[in-house]
């Protein structure tokens, strides 16, 4: 028995199967296989996470106590989106844009981007830093607020309250008087963010109309210095992409509005890029996460999720949608002035989601069409808007005779009751404003709501008063009194041809149209 028992013992187990072939069981490997899976996952959902909370980290925003309670109504299903690029020496700013460190922030460039409500067509308004128009008022940093500044130059918006970190609320009070659009979202971008985004999509082709020189760049040297840049296209990042962005001088006339059309065409080139790359959360997260690190934003762009949300909404662009223009402008000596109606024609294609060309872009059928075949969609289209029991004098504050004749002729439309029309003290002024004495602004919000425009101003006097401003010159489309006057033209329902014709898509050839003058 115990001589059987140890022989059995002593016997070779024999396998069968899997393991006689040298493989482990099916239900094994599987269970491998799926722990193998599942902590790739957590890995990989914790590593995205991680970047999420880095991305946060890296958002700064402004606070939203300074944008101002009297804002443009939303019109349209698109969104408008500020961007600020902005020249503040601080966080490491002073090694690439120089000057110095303790600085007041200014805004160095600026453009409104209209995303119309099919997703499908964008267009990019710059607005030349030293265009003259009115700031209304804005919070300075111990919490008070300033008054209506007019004919002051753009950049002094962000300049306003002095302070290292710039005013991004001001300026996008600015812009909604000036356009009479709400602003979706605004974005400051500063020295040190971009240069580390053209890092990280391995640089944009951009081209130079001829060979830059040190002294182009810094025109205080004494000397031409060495090239740093050659005529023709080539790839850009860093610093050097940086450089070019700012290059104002030795390329056509030295002026803003050249250097604006060159940078135009690097964000054109920047967009064409990151679309080629592709537009997908593995790609953004770099982006952002660069993007982020000097970036400000306001408070409804303060997540990563946010953020790369907001992105992704505009990943069906197309890029001969894309479309760069600058505000109608002229030279009113050094600086820039902003020429009407042809503006105020620019803006309600904005509000009305007409392109251009005057096509809708709406995503939606329009109501009523043109004679051309475009989109002229009212602006009260959805609701009717009761001016029964308000009464309110008209000025006409600008040179466009028979203005005063036209709001009182849309008023009256309404059932307000205009007492009076008369020429106000001072022709020159951009924005409209409209007066209210005490319980009474309800009724001005009304009145701004019929005219599509009006900045609200709270006044002693117990009545209600409607200045009108180039703001209301560019949205009337007729002169009810027939009557003209030199330097002013009717009010067109649509772009000037020659604004649409000047406009820039991001995927025109890079070196078409890169200098004015």
């Amino acid at each position: 028995m115990a001589g059987s028992h140890r022989a059995k013992a002593a016997a070779p187990r024999r396998d069968t199967g899997a393991r006689a072939s040298g493989r482990r069981p099916r239900r094994s490997r599987i269970r491998i296989v799926l722990v193998t899976a599942v902590s790739l996952l957590v890995l990989m959902t914790a590593g995205a996470g991680w970047v999420y909370l880095k991305i946060s980290g890296n958002i700064d925003t402004f606070g939203a106590d300074g944008i101002s309670d009297d804002r443009p109504a939303a019109t349209t299903d698109g969104q408008n989106v500020l961007v600020i690029g902005s020249d503040a020496r601080t966080g490491g700013n002073s090694e690439l844009g120089g000057g110095d460190k303790n600085d007041v922030g200014r805004s160095d460039t600026a453009f409104l981007l209209h995303v119309y409500a099919d997703s499908r067509h964008a267009v990019a308004v710059s607005i030349p830093r030293d265009t003259l128009l009115d700031i209304p008022p804005c919070k300075l940093p111990d919490g008070s607020w300033t008054e209506t500044r007019h004919q002051a130059m753009f950049n002094e918006a962000y300049a306003t309250g002095s302070t290292a970190e710039g005013n991004p609320a001001c300026t996008q009070n600015t812009v909604e008087s000036l356009t009479g659009l709400r602003v979706d979202h605004t974005v400051v971008v500063d020295f040190n963010g971009f240069s580390e985004l053209t890092e990280v999509v391995g640089g944009v082709e951009v081209c130079v109309p001829q060979d830059i020189y040190q002294q182009d760049l810094s025109p205080g040297r004494t000397t031409r210095g060495k090239r740093i840049f050659t005529e023709g296209v080539q790839k850009v990042a860093g610093r050097k992409a940086l450089d070019y962005v700012r290059i104002r001088h030795g390329i056509g006339d030295g002026s803003d509005i050249g250097r604006i059309k060159r940078q135009q065409a690097f964000v054109g080139s920047l967009l064409k890029k990151v679309k080629s790359d592709g537009l997908t959360p593995t790609k953004l997260l770099p982006l952002a996460n660069a993007a982020t690190t000097s970036m400000t934003v306001d408070p409804g762009l303060g997540s990563a999720d946010k953020l790369v949300s907001f992105a992704m909404s505009l990943k069906d662009i197309d890029l001969r949608n894309t479309r760069f223009v600058t505000i109608p402008w002229r030279y009113e000596g050094a600086r820039v002035a902003i020429v009407e109606p042809d503006a105020g024609a620019l803006w309600a294609a904005l509000k009305a989601d007409r392109t251009l060309e005057g096509e809708d872009a709406g995503g939606k059928k329009s109501s009523t069409r043109g004679a051309t075949g475009s989109s002229t969609p009212s602006p009260d289209a959805d609701e009717q808007i009761s001016g029964k029991g308000i009464s309110t004098t008209v000025h006409n504050g600008t040179l466009v005779t028979g203005l005063a004749a036209r709001a009182t002729s849309v008023l009256e439309a309404a059932g307000v009751t205009v007492t009076d029309t008369a020429t106000a003290d001072s022709q020159d002024h951009g924005s409209t404003v409209i007066e209210y004495g005490p319980g009474r602004k309800e009724e001005a919000k009304t009145l701004a709501r019929l005219l599509g425009t009006g900045e609200l101003h709270a006044s002693t006097d117990q009545g209600l008063d409607v200045v009108l401003g180039q703001s209301y010159a560019g949205q009337a489309t007729g002169d009810p009194s027939g009557a003209g006057s030199p330097g002013a033209s009717p009010a067109p329902s649509e772009v000037p041809t020659e604004v649409a014709e000047g406009a820039r898509s991001a995927d025109q050839d890079l070196c078409e149209g890169l200098s004015y003058g």
